[in-house]
């Protein structure tokens, strides 16, 4: 997902973050295709503990490598409530991987921060700006082009897609809020702890017994989904949102292929379309916002007029 805006890096780290963001497409795509492999054999519960268990353990063995100790949160109530509705996505983004082409799935992914946007201004109190209006208005478009409500027959599982897309908007408003306190590190840390005990009891209500031939499998979910989101987070540390998002969204056609050569998944023009109005409406917005930043730093650096 697209990051907090970022005043301009400097032109040398560019090739560094675009070798972050292919670190980053391949890890989400890979985290699709073993997810739905892994689909035929495990719950999506017991999918999504054993990337949370597996992201911990990572986390733990690096913690205690560097001899530090895990930082507390100073917002444990945000904390939880965050993991809470990003563990409801995920299990529903994990439903939807199994049910529908894998593209469709990324294509509505993307509009989670049409939603972030929307509760931005309901939980975070900011105003709805012209490029904050022109992404929510072809987000909406994009969506319609691409599920072609009363044209094309409509998927009910499609909701499932749509609605993680909403909890991922949530969780990307209450970290942006944990960053004030937390840091990136301690988030990614209590959020694999936290979300591996939250999922426990679901897990083993479905539990399934890993047999050998699961396990480079389980362990590559557990690798690729966390360094997917660490690459990510590299990259948007080394260059403007504005800069990352046209890459993160090469994710689409890198999964579209995919599909198409493992699945024999339809290239749909219809998603391909109706994405490029949500990556439009968003472009055109986080545009807006680093010249409003860099509008306001250049205002705050002059200082008063004499």
């Amino acid at each position: 997902m697209p990051g907090p805006i970022t005043l301009a890096k400097p032109p040398s780290h560019l090739l560094a973050a675009t070798a972050w963001m292919v670190g980053g497409l391949l890890s989400f795509s890979s985290l699709a295709v073993v997810t739905r492999e892994l689909l035929a054999s495990f719950h999506p519960f017991q999918i999504q503990f054993l990337r949370s268990l597996i992201g911990f353990g990572i986390m733990l063995a690096l913690t205690l490598g560097l001899a530090r100790i895990p930082a507390a949160s100073r917002q444990w109530g945000m904390m939880v409530t965050r993991n809470i509705f990003h563990i409801g996505g995920q299990v529903l983004w994990t439903m939807g991987i199994g049910l529908l082409p894998l593209a469709l799935v990324f294509a509505l992914e993307f509009t989670s921060p049409i939603w972030a946007t929307l509760m931005a201004m309901a939980i975070l109190g900011e105003r709805l700006t012209p490029g904050r209006g022109f992404a929510v208005l072809t987000g909406f478009l994009g969506i319609l082009v691409v599920v072609r409500p009363g044209v094309a027959a409509f998927d009910p599982n499609i909701l499932l897609v749509l609605v993680a897309a909403i909890f991922f908007g949530f969780t990307n408003i209450a970290t942006k809020r944990l960053t004030r306190t937390d840091t990136p590190s301690c988030i990614v840390f209590w959020m694999c702890a936290m979300q591996t005990l939250m999922l426990l009891p679901f897990a083993v209500a479905v539990w399934r017994a890993p047999i050998l031939a699961d396990l480079p499998l389980i362990l590559l979910l557990g690798s690729v989904g966390l360094s997917a989101h660490y690459c990510l987070s590299r990259a948007l540390s080394l260059a403007d949102a504005i800069t990352v998002l046209p890459m993160e969204y090469l994710r689409l056609p890198l999964i579209g292929l995919t599909g198409a050569a493992f699945y024999a998944e339809p290239l749909d023009p219809w998603i391909y379309g109706g994405s490029a109005l949500i990556f439009t409406g968003i472009y055109v917005n986080l545009r807006q916002e680093q010249r409003r930043q860099r509008q306001d730093l250049e205002a705050s650096t002059e200082g008063p007029k004499k």
